[in-house]
């Protein structure tokens, strides 16, 4: 998921991203912890909503090959927010044309496709919440202002994707959750899931001895609601002393500066140094 083959972040030079470099997005998207624990809880939301999780399962190779697969999601996420807007606007295009090859029907019955707005909402909104809430809960504070300014600034590569009604806030997210939460429903995939993820070695190399306590953390993020309804009980999440050792990672790997990350690439095509995303700041 963080692994970043075939990219070239520090080109062309100058040329801005769809974010800015000093959104509250670049400093999230910096941190690896946050990055893994984020996407395997959105993954666990999006694969609550069945079309989503008829979609997933039947046309990517994600059972046969996770490592393969999710390093082309967290490509296609660092792009998102770091490449080079020429660069992040092919790639996009390019999802959205593949995506438009996706469709079929659930085991249910009800058709399907991957360009419906209404399932390219949630799951940008189940990524988003995934980012936000881990650097919040497991790296750094973040006010009530930053989180609704991180909602914001996803909303335009949102709609370049697909999801014009993505949401730009917190409230405006929480509203989405309520309205979904109906059609939310458990599935054994889940539990494949978060089986494959366990052993499959799909973290960060630095992180892969706690990579089963990373995806404890991340069922931790999932509403109460939502872990109830996919039967993800307490043995699933984290004990409590756990907590505190999870919080300790991301907050230190909120200060460690990676150079060959996109981040840092990314700070360098535009002229500011390394470190420039390590600064300790303010809250605003």
């Amino acid at each position: 998921m963080l692994s970043f083959p075939s990219a070239d972040f520090t080109t062309p030079a100058g040329e801005p991203a769809l974010t800015p470099p000093e959104s509250v997005s670049w400093r999230i998207f910096k941190n690896p912890v946050a990055l893994f624990v984020g996407g395997v809880a959105a993954v666990l939301l999006e694969l609550a909503e069945p079309s989503v999780r008829t979609g997933v399962w039947v046309h990517t190779d994600f059972r046969r090959d996770p490592v393969r697969r999710l390093q082309r999601t967290g490509l296609a996420a660092m792009v998102t927010v770091y490449g080079a807007r020429s660069v992040a606007e092919k790639m996009i295009a390019g999802v959205v044309a593949m995506h438009a090859r996706v469709q079929g029907t659930t085991p249910a019955g009800e058709p399907y496709r991957a360009n419906d707005p209404r399932l390219l909402t949630w799951v940008q909104a189940t990524a988003a919440f995934g980012f936000i809430e881990a650097y919040r809960r497991y790296a750094r504070t973040l006010t009530p202002a930053e989180i609704d300014r991180a909602y914001a600034e996803g909303a335009p590569a949102a709609a370049l994707y697909g999801a014009a009604d993505a949401p730009r806030s917190d409230a405006e997210r929480r509203t989405l959750f309520e309205a979904m939460r109906p059609g939310l429903e458990p599935s054994p995939i889940v539990f494949e899931f978060l089986a494959i993820m366990r052993d499959a070695p799909v973290a960060p190399w630095m992180l892969r001895p706690l990579q089963r306590l990373l995806i404890r953390a991340a069922v931790e993020l999932v509403p109460d609601w939502a872990r109830e309804r996919l039967g993800l009980g307490p043995a699933f999440g984290l004990r409590r002393w756990e907590r505190g050792l999870v919080r300790r990672l991301g907050a230190l790997a909120d200060r460690v500066v990676l150079p060959g990350s996109p981040a840092v690439q990314s700070c360098r095509r535009l002229g500011l140094p390394a470190g420039h995303l390590y600064r300790r700041r303010g809250t605003g």
